[in-house]
């Protein structure tokens, strides 16, 4: 019998995954699909205060969605970049800010001249020449896309702060509006088909059936539909990301409202601070194997900004991906695919790469296998990747203050990262993939951040004069602080743009 087109879809799990998925395929499959979302508002969410990566950013006018009226809605703020404090050596810091620092030169990036001037005993620090940075740590911030007068000097790349709790309510909103059906209830059972195993329907604890031709996991780390009924597997990746406990609060606000996420290292983990309109959202990360709960929880509230809000709530995980992310006719997304720890910002992007993935590879109701090995194959290199750049932020330190960090500073790691590392090494030339989420101005930033630095540049680099080179850094330094002196602050920009009504 040939193949049909694809009628029905059916989501399991709501939560900023879930609602992401139902609203980006409800924009490319419009009528043509019947949609329908199936959450409890008993289960709850991790919901925390959530920082993005910039490509969040095109995904919203992919959606259709005003990025104003969006931060209006969840409280939100920008994000410039992550500062991380006392990870290479305790007492120091380094910021992995979105955007290339300085402006390439022929060529060569940046850093590659940094490098020489280094060489030189010149140039000073490479955030020295990081608009983001600067504006940052400047606690400014305003839209930019060029430099006024400088037309090949770009302005500031940026992302999002947001309350995860309040976007899933707001793209919940918009999906109802546009025709998507949410259906109350817990899923008492998986029904699978006979003759192929694929899930037919799923049926609720109310006694209500909902079946569907396809499936979307975003049931969190359990992931009821792919592993609990498809049984794709897990591979456990803790021994090079140890972390497998976070504590998160909400405190109130405190000081400047400042565009950019924090992460800073403690004894056997790390805490992030993301600030909002309304709160700060705080977590500490750390490892079960090296430090107790209670502990950790001391550790994150003699570390707040402002007064607690709730108690701590803790969020148990397993660092690692589904051998399959796809498998029959069901996708996971979000915490049911994998989980990596937040360290990145990384989560909400790994969801919308999965969409943009199976937009390119839509099934019929045939579900090639071809096709469904080849969206895996994909998925795994990405989960790879992106966890070779976490392991680095652990392995590149000089901390020995603390098991922890000995475990970690001296743990094999993968030889896809040994090799990158080693190749850096030589020249300062960073081994990227076109499809690479980080690219080569994030590998710079974070490698030399902690501690690796290269033995030399690029020989190139020895083609421009050492007096245009003086002038060139003093040229990008000067409007660089220039511009930042003319940014609103942070705080102002978001009051008067897109402020929160409630």
């Amino acid at each position: 019998m040939a193949a049909e087109p694809i009628k029905t879809i059916v989501i399991l799990g709501g939560g900023t995954a879930g609602w992401l998925s139902a609203t980006f395929l409800n924009r490319i499959l419009g009528d043509t699909v019947d949609i329908t979302l199936i959450e409890s508002d008993d289960i709850g969410t991790v919901g925390v205060g959530e920082a993005t990566i910039p490509p969040l950013v095109n995904l919203l006018v992919f959606l259709g969605l005003d990025e104003r009226e969006v931060m209006k809605a969840v409280q939100g703020t920008y994000k410039l970049g992550i500062e991380f404090i006392d990870w290479y050596e305790k007492g120091e810091g380094y910021s992995h800010a979105f955007g290339a620092p300085g402006n390439p030169l022929g060529v060569l990036p940046f850093h590659q001249y940094w490098l020489r001037q280094r060489m030189r005993g010149k140039g000073g620090s490479l955030w020295d020449y990081s608009l983001n940075h600067m504006a940052a740590k400047a606690n400014r911030f305003t839209h930019m896309k060029t430099i006024p007068n400088t037309p090949n000097m770009e302005g500031m790349n940026y992302a999002l702060h947001f309350d995860a709790g309040l976007l899933a309510k707001y793209l919940r909103g918009h999906c109802e509006a546009e025709g998507v059906i949410r259906r109350e209830g817990k899923v008492a059972g998986v029904n699978l088909r006979a003759e192929d195993g694929f899930i037919e329907s799923l049926s609720l604890e109310t006694g209500e059936t909902v079946g569907g031709d396809f499936f979307l996991d975003c049931s969190g780390f359990h992931g009821v539909l792919i592993e609990g009924a498809l049984k794709a597997g897990y591979e456990d990746w803790t021994h090079w990301l140890p972390c497998d406990r976070a504590l998160a609060v909400p405190c109130t606000s405190a000081g400047p409202l400042k565009p950019y996420t924090q992460a800073r290292a403690h004894t056997a983990g790390w805490q992030w601070r993301i600030p909002l309109q309304h709160r700060t959202g705080n977590g500490h990360v750390f490892s079960s194997a090296f430090m107790e709960t209670e502990a950790a929880a001391k550790i994150l509230l003699a570390n707040l900004d402002g007064e607690p809000l709730a108690e701590p709530r803790l969020l148990k995980f397993t660092t690692g991906r589904r051998r399959k992310t796809w498998v029959k006719n069901c996708v996971a997304l979000g915490l049911a695919s994998g989980f990596m720890e937040p360290l990145e910002s990384t989560s909400i992007h790994l969801v919308q790469t999965a969409l943009q993935r199976l937009a390119h590879m839509f099934p019929d109701t045939g579900f090639n296998p071809i096709e469904i090995a080849e969206y895996n194959r994909k998925t795994q290199c990405e989960y790879e990747r992106i966890r070779d750049f976490l392991v680095l932020h652990y392995t590149a330190t000089k901390r020995n203050d603390s098991p922890f960090w000995t475990h970690c500073r001296t743990m094999a790691v993968p030889e896809s990262l040994s090799g990158k590392v080693d190749f850096f090494r030589q020249h300062g030339r960073v081994i990227v993939d076109e499809d690479d989420l980080f690219k080569e101005a994030n590998w710079v930033q974070v490698l030399i951040g902690q501690g690796v630095m290269p033995e030399s540049c690029s020989p190139l680099t020895l083609n421009v004069p050492e007096k245009k080179l003086d002038d060139y850094f003093q040229h990008i330094r000067q409007i660089y602080e220039a511009t930042v002196t003319k940014m609103p602050s942070h705080a102002q920009y978001v009051a008067y743009h897109c402020k929160a009504e409630t």
